[in-house]
């Protein structure tokens, strides 16, 4: 009876395995079935890609990291007011809120504001675009910050305090230039299908399924506000088939000592608005 007993406890493990990987099969083969949802070549600024010894270390494989930015006001002038994988932007208000399911309420009260900001969080589409306004606003500010702290600087000569600001303005106008993400979050809703037909580019317009959360904003005197908090994406981290890898196997992250080596990489994204890579090749500096 134990005997039988345990035989049929293995079948039945090893049928719900073999059934959850059919599942896994088929939501793939759903998602990449019909004609991408969106399609955009990116870089490595975009496809972050881990330290070396981090990516011998897995046995899971390779992944590269989707790095996307928030048009943040409140994120800090060397940073050029743009928050890295999460922030509150400037277009997520109340009203957006509302549209999204969330309460915004009275914010009168202590009370009031306790009662939005605990709401949970909710799974939305969000829309990121690459390299359009908002990326070189980003970069136009940059170049801004860094003229005037060269020139404060120069007109200072002799100051540590001047001189370490211009050239941290300088590095930052640097990593805007030639690292950092272009690909930003300028939209969100709960219908893909109208977020599609209000961004149709679909070489520009990235549509994936990310989370919001409530936050309010200060604005001194004024009364709180009501915003938003994009805090992730459901998928932030995208696998390397291992035929595409080649490129990549003595590459060193941007971070990485001898790192920056340059690639650029074909997204697509399903149905389900799942991504995968379909192309990889290094890029000639």
């Amino acid at each position: 009876m134990n005997t039988w007993s345990r035989g049929r406890t293995l079948g039945i493990g090893v049928g719900l395995i073999v059934l959850t990987n059919a599942v896994a099969l088929g939501g793939v083969w759903w998602n990449r079935s019909a004609t991408p949802e969106s399609a955009l070549t990116l870089s490595e600024r975009e496809l972050g890609l881990p330290w070396r010894s981090l990516r011998f270390a897995e046995d899971s494989g390779l992944s590269l990291n989707l790095n996307w930015r928030v048009g943040d006001r409140e994120a800090g002038e060397f940073v050029s007011g743009y928050t890295f994988n999460g922030g509150t932007p400037e277009w997520l208000d109340a009203g957006h809120m509302t549209a999204l399911g969330f309460a915004p309420g009275d914010l009168d009260s202590d009370r009031g504001r306790r009662r939005y900001t605990r709401q949970l969080p909710r799974e939305v589409v969000l829309v990121m675009e690459l390299g359009g306004p908002l990326w070189q606003q980003a970069l136009a500010r940059a170049r801004e910050n860094a003229g005037r702290h060269a020139a404060a600087a120069a007109a200072n000569v002799g100051s540590k305090q001047f001189a370490d600001r211009a050239k941290r303005a300088s590095e930052e106008l640097a990593r805007e230039e030639n690292s950092n993400s272009r690909l930003f979050v300028i939209d969100a809703g709960l219908d893909a299908r109208q977020l599609r037909e209000k961004y149709p580019d679909r070489s520009r317009f990235l549509l994936i399924h990310g989370t919001v959360r409530p936050a309010l904003r200060d604005r001194g005197s004024d009364a709180a506000q009501a915003t938003g908090y994009v805090s992730r994406i459901s998928t932030g981290r995208i696998h390397v088939p291992h035929t595409l890898r080649g490129p990549l196997e003595s590459a060193r992250a941007a971070d990485e000592p001898g790192g920056g080596e340059r690639f650029s990489a074909e997204l697509l994204v399903g149905q389900r608005l799942e991504p995968w890579i379909v192309e990889l090749k290094p890029v000639v500096k």
